[in-house]
């Protein structure tokens, strides 16, 4: 059996950039439905406190300053007073990267997420701050309420829901791989985090190594799911921020 101290090691020892390629690219996508179901709702309150403005448009679907701001707002110590111009940047390509998905996740049925689902989320979510009224706190300073909050965790889950479909669904990892991982970089880089110690067997790194592979294997196929996208989509900067 497997202890808890061990599968802590193997996870000290997955390679990093696949897992962080993994989760970039769904945390670029994951608030695409916010953005892109509801603008409307979240206009009205948040233009109070700022002067909108048209920044760009994806395939004419309009890009505001307002969903500029709101990206930035849900990411933990991001400042929102006088927003530094590369946040502004990097928050406008990650809204592009949002439409580009969304206009595709369109093309395809509807995956509704149960509550227990957007239960279990929102606590993840919250949980990348200091806490949950820092959080709320936050939010509430763009003028979105927890209602609001609640919703977008819920297109948050809908958004996970589509990837796997449209990605995991169809990626596949050989037993071959899984082997020749584990008989190179694993087992090299658990002897160089733990010295000493016993390399797991194979058959209990498998399933890690697996998740590991196919998780970077996603990363790969979003990447060139995006640069096509781009390629084809009629992108405009109407505004510089």
């Amino acid at each position: 059996m497997v202890t808890m101290s061990l599968v802590a090691m193997r996870r000290k020892i997955r390679p990093e950039h696949a897992r962080r390629r993994y989760a970039a690219r769904t945390c670029q996508c994951f608030m695409l439905f916010t953005f892109y179901l509801l603008l409307s709702t979240f206009y009205f309150a948040f233009a109070q406190t700022v002067t909108d403005k048209m920044v760009a448009t994806v395939n004419d679907d309009l890009v505001t300053y307002s969903d500029l701001i709101w990206q930035l707002a849900l990411q933990p110590d991001t400042p929102l007073v006088n927003p530094r111009s590369e946040d502004l940047q990097r928050a406008l390509q990650t809204v592009i990267d949002q439409r580009l998905v969304a206009q595709e996740a369109a093309k395809l049925p509807t995956i509704m997420p149960t509550d227990a689902e957007v239960d279990r989320a929102l606590g993840e979510f919250i949980n990348r701050f200091r806490s949950a009224s820092d959080f709320y706190t936050r939010a509430q300073s763009v003028g979105l309420s927890a209602e609001q909050v609640r919703e977008i965790v819920r297109t948050r889950v809908a958004i996970e829901k589509y990837l796997d479909f449209r990605f995991r669904t169809f990626t596949i990892v050989t037993q071959a791989e899984i082997a020749d991982y584990y008989n190179g970089a694993y087992t090299s880089r658990f002897r160089a985090a733990f010295p000493g110690r016993i390399v797991p067997t194979f058959e209990q790194a498998r399933k890690d190594i697996e998740e590991e592979l196919i998780n970077g294997k996603i990363a790969v196929d979003i990447d060139n799911f995006l640069d096509d996208a781009r390629a084809r989509a009629d992108i405009v900067i109407l505004n510089a921020v």
